[in-house]
């Protein structure tokens, strides 16, 4: 009992600092960054944001794939599936929610679906047998960096018509908080500033020691979340695709929820879509390409099981999305709550039929 009490207060504490770095220190420092590389939101959210706001997942599958001799390497898999579900569903569906509805340019927006839905079928060809080989893992990687080169290449033609606004003189959100919330948020604020100064201006090192505490963070978070949930008997790979990719899907959900009441939609969707692909084509690649450099194996077994429910998930979800996106050219409020709802018919669906991997 006291262990799951334990790990629970671990779970808020982390959630409520990831909520303040990413607010106060990542948002600012990627706008900076963005800006200095005259970047469009929709490039930002889907290629800085995202790799940093992902660099949990990362960091959960090599974990998973070099502990235990590799056996836990369906725990890795099973965070990035979740994760890739919850941005699709709950950071847009959030986003709407909180935002009014979002307005997105549908050329970038087809741009990244796309390619993301070419991802999900890089996924499937690798596990048709249930063995990646060095080839196979590259060839993620590679992936990856075409995809980095056709954001450069292909350029949102709406972009220079619809500016993102200008944050100095937008207002501050209403936001009812907790008592003592706002002075907590200050305390992390100010100890923080005394390292990296001011985000906007020292942006690259204010961006790095956001990067790395939201690993550090998410670790935290992670080892908690599994305490807690074997206190109460949920398996592992159950906690993988739930709670796990919830919890180290909370920097993209934060950071979308920021740029998308600032009215910048685009950037909030190409953030959890960009953050997707990162998961497929390096969350995955990039630990099976060490593992069998490093260890000198032909090839990682991975468990198939029912891999083609997942990928069939995650191909629904996006169609859906892309759906709703397409027909008005945003996301509605209205679409924003059946996001939310066709995630909790997933929970459940996972909870009452076990992990689809």
């Amino acid at each position: 009992m006291i262990d799951v009490l334990t790990s629970l207060a671990l779970i808020l504490v982390s959630v409520f600092v990831l909520a303040v770095i990413t607010d106060r220190f990542f948002i600012p420092s990627l706008d900076a960054i963005s800006n200095r590389l005259n970047l469009s939101d929709e490039v930002a959210g889907a290629s800085l944001m995202a790799i940093g706001s992902s660099a949990p997942e990362l960091a959960i599958a090599l974990m998973a794939l070099f502990t235990g001799g590799g056996q836990h390497s369906d725990v890795g898999i099973g965070t990035i599936v979740g994760s890739a579900v919850f941005n699709i569903l709950v950071i847009t569906g959030v986003s709407a929610v909180v935002a009014g509805g979002l307005h997105i340019h549908i050329f970038a927006v087809s741009r990244d679906i796309v390619y993301y839905l070419i991802s999900i079928l890089y996924l499937g060809l690798v596990f048709f047998d249930g063995h990646v080989s060095l080839i196979e893992a590259l060839l993620g990687l590679v992936g990856y960096i075409v995809y980095m080169g056709l954001l450069i290449v292909l350029k949102d033609p709406e972009a220079d018509d619809d500016q993102a606004p200008d944050h100095a003189s937008a207002p501050e959100p209403e936001t009812h908080k907790i008592p003592g919330w706002h002075q907590l948020e200050s305390l992390i604020d100010a100890l923080l500033r005394r390292i990296t100064g001011a985000p906007e201006k020292n942006f690259l090192w204010a961006f790095a020691l956001s990067i790395a505490l939201i690993v550090a963070l998410s670790y935290i978070l992670v080892e908690a979340t599994i305490v807690f949930s074997a206190g109460i008997g949920i398996p592992p790979v159950i906690v993988a695709l739930t709670l796990l990719a919830a919890g180290t899907s909370a920097p993209d959900l934060m950071a979308s929820v920021d740029v998308a009441r600032e009215g910048r939609g685009g950037m909030a969707v190409a953030n959890a879509v960009g953050s997707n692909t990162f998961d497929l084509l390096v969350g995955l690649a990039l630990p099976w390409t060490i593992a069998l450099s490093l260890l000198g194996l032909r090839g990682i077994d991975v468990g198939a099981g029912d891999l083609w429910v997942s990928i069939g998930i995650l191909a629904a979800t996006t169609l859906v999305l892309f759906a709703f996106l397409w027909t008005e050219r945003g996301l509605s409020r209205r679409e924003g709550w059946v996001l939310l709802l066709l995630y909790a018919v997933f929970v459940l669906y996972t909870l009452a039929n076990g992990a689809p991997l």
